[in-house]
């Protein structure tokens, strides 16, 4: 399945919103393939497929083509198959895969809608995520509308709501893998305004690659940012600690240190991966140079080493009980559930600290006093 983005893609309309030369220095680097990426396409495929038919379509069938698929796979479609159904109305107009232009605020900007639905006044944008690394908001009233969601939905106003009386929107987000089922809703007339006075003055920037940079957490999928100096200035402001005991910090010292702890971990790993690939490229560091990792003995040829062990006399398998991911795979989620549902539990979590914003409960102080023990 092919979806094409503009140069400036929705998918990436936080971060170019944010930082507007991002825009055009990213469109200037090769794409990033990865497995992550592929699974995604392959998902989404699927979702395709499955919604279409259920409209009454007869889509060609991509399983045979799909190199990620599994139960897994199948089980994440069936259930946004199920979210979208129950979004439904039967007056309503359904449109799969749809293309978007909202080039009306951003020069050139147009998108693929996974699916939007019109039903009496309201439009309805879904975006479909199997990615389970990191957690994707629809919206909120504190903190504002999803970008990649209200590009979709401001490209479906441009070509529906002549047609259509919509008074409101309402943008979805429905990621499985990480229970995520989310909606958002506000008024045609907020998300026109943030269209133009948000979105067209930054879009208008970052089509012609002006405006400062900006590092924050909109960097994550950015491609330049290995060698992007703002975010170097950005991470090592944490340098100015020195990383003294922590007793010899004030508790907003720490506080500020571990808002952020991950990015500048992440900043770090960045620029090792992408000093790695420029001296396997051939660049040469000053004072680094590439030598052979640790390596792992492996066998040449499992059947081969089974046979040979098997004639010495002995038994070369190993026997245990699958894992309860590969034991869903193999059972399905429904017989898995009717077959040993009683024999999981599920202990609780190890206490991890995250910013207030996380949407987790806090943990009660007799939940911690348990752990201690444990310990």
């Amino acid at each position: 399945m092919s979806r094409p983005h503009s140069g400036l893609p929705p998918s990436s309309a936080k971060m170019w919103i944010a930082c507007t030369p991002s825009a055009m220095k990213n469109a200037e680097l090769p794409d990033q393939t990865s497995e992550y990426a592929q699974q995604g396409t392959d998902a989404h495929a699927l979702c395709e497929y499955k919604l279409l038919t259920a409209l009454g379509k007869s889509p060609d069938d991509p399983r045979p083509t799909l190199q990620n698929l599994d139960q897994e796979m199948e089980d994440c479609s069936d259930e946004y198959l199920t979210f979208v159904q129950q979004n439904i109305a039967p007056t309503s107009i359904v449109m799969v895969e749809q293309r978007l232009d909202f080039s009306e605020y951003a020069p050139g900007g147009y998108g693929t809608g996974d699916c939007v639905i019109v039903t009496d006044g309201n439009l309805h944008i879904i975006d479909f995520k199997y990615g389970k690394g990191i957690p994707v908001s629809a919206g909120s009233d504190e903190e504002g509308v999803n970008p990649q969601l209200a590009c979709y939905a401001l490209g479906a106003l441009s070509a529906f709501d002549g047609i259509h009386d919509i008074d409101t929107v309402s943008m979805s987000i429905f990621q499985p893998r990480l229970n995520i089922a989310e909606t958002y809703t506000i008024s045609k007339d907020d998300l026109l305004a943030w269209g133009r006075c948000t979105l067209a003055p930054a879009a208008e920037k970052a089509s012609k690659g002006e405006g400062e940079y900006v590092a924050g957490d909109h960097c994550t999928f950015c491609k330049f940012k290995p060698q992007c100096r703002k975010r170097a200035e950005y991470q090592l402001e944490i340098a100015k600690y020195d990383f003294a005991k922590p007793d010899a910090l004030e508790d907003d010292e720490i506080e500020a240190i571990l808002a952020r702890a991950d990015e500048f971990i992440s900043w770090a790993s960045d620029i090792k991966e992408y000093a790695l690939n420029a001296a396997i490229a051939g660049k040469t560091w000053n004072d680094y140079k590439l030598v052979e990792g640790r390596s792992v003995r492996k066998y040449i040829s499992d059947s081969e080493v089974a046979k040979a062990v098997r004639k010495a006399g002995y038994d070369p398998y190993e026997k245990k009980v699958l894992g309860i991911t590969a034991m869903t795979k193999l059972l399905g989620k429904q017989k898995f559930e009717d077959l040993l549902g009683s024999l999981i539990e599920k202990p609780a979590g190890k206490p991890t600290l995250v910013p207030m914003s996380d949407k987790r409960p806090a943990l009660k102080q007799s939940a911690t006093e348990d752990f201690k023990e444990e310990k």
